[in-house]
Parts: structure tokens; sequence; C-alpha cells
């Protein structure tokens, strides 16, 4: 197996040069052109208005001809010398170039044998040295060659150790040595990803295709994730604790968990930051069991997407998360069990839409949550068994909608809610009024609260 250059992240293709005799033509013509232009600088500068004529040569304008025509040839041969001196240099820089892709194949080629080998020993060798070909790299494209194969290594099948024999000791030998490789990878591809951006063995802005990967733990906590594309599509997440506390998730970079399964993992983006044009997606991902945490999350921009996300039996938290322009989507998202909690979470900008999601047993939590901008939509959402709990929010500003929602079970909790200047709107909503919400027939009724008639009577 030898290293290839993605065709999508080729940086050359080979030496480029034009025909010695057009860039010398090209380099006199410029030569020219620029001893004009400082010719008729001085000229104008020292206000010349004519030129003396000479009726007659003596011998010190004579030599002085002589000695600019010996100036001209010279300065012809200079100009010759620098550019034999200049395709030269570029000659050598790629000779260069291609003897360390040479060596770096060869280099490639050992350490993938050595990721082959039988030896957990050998195996662990060659991550290692896969990692140090990845910074040695002359190119980004042969870099990213690395990075592909240590990523492919993680899609190899794998069998957690849940499900192996109870009684096979060799078996789980085995896999608890593999399991050290593969976390040894995870651990060099996040050690990498904490590296500055302009730091030469930062992986930044290189792509890690994770998809399927059957994941047992991981740490990317710290990693910057900056003009990249890391793909979980499909991964396992099972028995185990994934983190990614305290990542940051710049512009222009994508983490795609579409159709993931998490089962009994606990998956934490605790303290970690969004910020503008990053995306984090859970696409038809499966939560049926487990944890998965964006408590202190900082939402400044970006986007987490959860449509069409599957909650049975799993716990969603949100617990003293910063919203101030980001968007959470649960659009068509179903919730049979479990819970999603916006504990404490403080709401200054951004939107956070259950825009026709299914609530058929689980609970959504806004208990003691500031609400000073932004907007939670619960639009044609379907409440046939669930909660969503508002005890003690204070809707300061902001919108929450209930448009068109239907109440044909469970239960919406707003009571001790404050309205001293948001919007939350009941409008087409059907079923039963939610607790806490419709003020007695004597209070005066919320400014913002909008509720569909049927669930108060009109003052008087």
């Amino acid at each position: 197996m030898t290293a290839h250059l993605p065709r999508r992240r080729t940086e050359r293709r080979g030496l480029r040069l034009w025909p010695v005799g057009t860039v010398l033509a090209l380099t006199f013509a410029t030569a020219v052109l620029v001893a004009a232009a400082v010719f008729y600088t001085g000229w104008d500068l020292l206000g010349a208005r004519g030129l003396k004529p000479e009726h007659r040569l003596d011998s010190t304008t004579l030599f002085d001809l002589v000695k600019l025509s010996f100036g001209v040839v010279a300065g012809s041969g200079a100009l010759v010398a620098l550019v034999v001196a200049y395709r030269r240099q570029r000659v050598d820089e790629d000779g260069a170039l291609r003897e360390d892709a040479r060596l770096h194949t060869e280099r490639f080629t050992t350490a993938v044998a050595q990721l082959g080998d039988a030896s957990p020993a050998v195996r662990l060798g060659g991550v290692h040295a896969l990692a140090g070909l990845a910074d040695d790299a002359p190119t980004q494209a042969l870099r990213q060659t690395c990075i592909d194969v240590l990523c492919a290594y993680l899609r190899l099948p794998y069998t957690a150790e849940p499900d192996l024999p109870a009684d096979d000791a060799e078996a789980r030998h085995a896999y608890r040595a593999l399991r050290e490789v593969r976390h040894t990878i995870i651990r060099l591809i996040r050690d990498h990803l904490r590296l500055p951006s302009e730091h030469p063995h930062s992986w930044q802005g290189h792509d890690f295709d994770l998809t399927e990967v059957t994941f047992d733990g991981g740490d990317f906590s710290g990693a910057q994730f900056r003009g990249s594309r890391v793909t979980f599509d499909g991964a396992q997440f099972c028995g185990s604790k994934v983190t990614f506390a305290d990542a940051q998730f710049f512009w222009g970079s994508r983490v795609t968990f579409n159709g993931a399964h998490f089962c009994g993992s606990r998956v934490t983006f605790t303290g970690t930051q969004f910020f503008w044009g990053s995306r984090v997606t859970f696409d038809s991902a499966r939560f049926s069991d487990g944890t998965i945490t964006f408590a202190r999350a900082q939402f400044s921009d970006g986007r987490v997407d959860l449509a069409r996300a599957q909650f049975c039996g799993s716990r969603v938290t949100f617990t003293n998360a910063e919203f101030s322009g980001a968007r959470i989507n649960f659009r068509d998202a179903e919730f049979s069990e479990g819970r999603v909690s916006f504990h404490g979470a403080r709401f200054s900008d951004g939107t956070i839409m259950f825009t026709s999601a299914h609530f058929l047993g689980s609970t959504v939590a806004f208990s003691n949550t500031p609400f000073s901008g932004g907007t939670v939509d619960f639009t044609g959402a379907l409440f046939s068994g669930g909660t969503v709990e508002f005890p003690g929010a204070r809707f300061a500003g902001g919108t929450v909608n209930f448009i068109r929602a239907q109440f044909s079970a469970g239960t919406v909790d707003f009571r001790d809610a404050w309205f001293p200047g948001g919007t939350v709107d009941f409008t087409g909503a059907d079923g039963v009024a939610p607790t806490g919400l419709v003020p007695p027939s004597a209070s005066p009724f919320p400014t913002g609260l909008t509720l569909p008639p049927t669930w108060y009577l009109a003052p008087s």
C-alpha cells in the first residue's frame, strides 16, 4: 500500500516552468520598462528642459559611452544569470520535495505494515509512526492520507466488551489489546486538534471520517474544530463515555452524528463553545439510553441539529447553558421516554425549535430559566403523554410558541412563571390548558400571553 494524493487536495502536480526564451524576453522587457520609468522620474524631478547638444565628442564623453555600453552588457548578463539561478533553485526545490515524498512513501508503507501486524505492540508502533509521518508530511495532502489511514483503522470491525463471551478469557485479552490501540489513535487525534492552527503539527482544517465506528470510550476534550469535517455518522456509542468537554467549534467546522446510536453511553459537551458558522448534527440519531449533556456550553452562534432524533429512555441536558445566537433544532423529534432539561439556561438570543415534535412520555424542563431574548418554538408539537415544565421561568423577553400545538394528554406546567415582558403564544392550540398558565377570572391577564378563547373567560 502506498500513499496517494487525493485529487481534491493535490497541492502541486510537478514543476511547471515557462520556456527560457520567453522568460528572458519578459525579463528584458521588464528591465527596460523599469529603467525608463526611473529615468523619466529623475528627469521630471530635476526639472530638465531638454538635452544640451554635443557637436563634437571629446575623449571623456567617448569613454563614458563605452562604459555605458559595457554596463548594459553586464546588466543583461546579470539578468540572464538571475533567471538561470532562479530556475535552478526551483528545480532543486522540486527535486527536494520529490525526494521527501519518496522517503515519506517508504516510511508510510512500513508504518502501514506495522499497523496490520498481529502483535498489539507492533500495531501501537505503527500508530505512532503514522502520526509522526503526518507531522513531517511535506504537503497537506500527504498529511491527510496519514489521517485517513488512522481513521480507517478505527472503522474496521470491532466487538465491544459487553458483546464478548463471559467465559472467553483469551477473547477479552485480545479485546483489551485492540482497545488500547484504538484509544491511542483517538488520543493522538485529540492532542493534534488541541494545537493552535498556526502550529506546524496541528491537524486543524483536516477531515476525519469516523463513520460507523464503535466507541467504547474516547476523549476529544479541548479539541479545536476549525474548517474541518468530522463524521460520526452511524457510529455506535454503547456503554461508554465519550467527551467533547471544553471543545471549540469554529467557523466552517461541521461535526455530524447522523444516524448514530447511543445505547447506555454518556456523551458530554460540557463547557463546549459553538462559534459562528459551526454546525453539529444528530439527524435521525437514536438515544435509547444514556445521557448527552451540553451543561455550561456557550452557543454564541452555530447550530446544533437533532431533527428526527429518537429519545427512548435517555437524558439530554442544557443545564446552565448560554444561548446568545445559536439555533437548536428538535424538529420532528420523537420523545417516547427520558428527559430534556434546560434548567438554569440563559436565553438572550437564538432559537430552539421543537416544531412538529412528538412527546409520548418524556419531559422537557425549563425550570428557573430566564428568557431575555431568543425563541423556543413548539409549533405543531403533539403532546400525547409527555411533560413540558416552565416552573419559575422568567419571561422578560423572547418568545415561546405553542402555535397549533395539540395537548391530547400529558402535562404542560407554568406554575410560578413570570411574564414581565416576554411573549408566550398558544394561538390555535387544542386540548387541555397548561397548569398554572390561565389566570383566575378576577386576575389581570399577563401582557404577552396569548391563549385560545376556550381556555379562559374573557374579562368583562
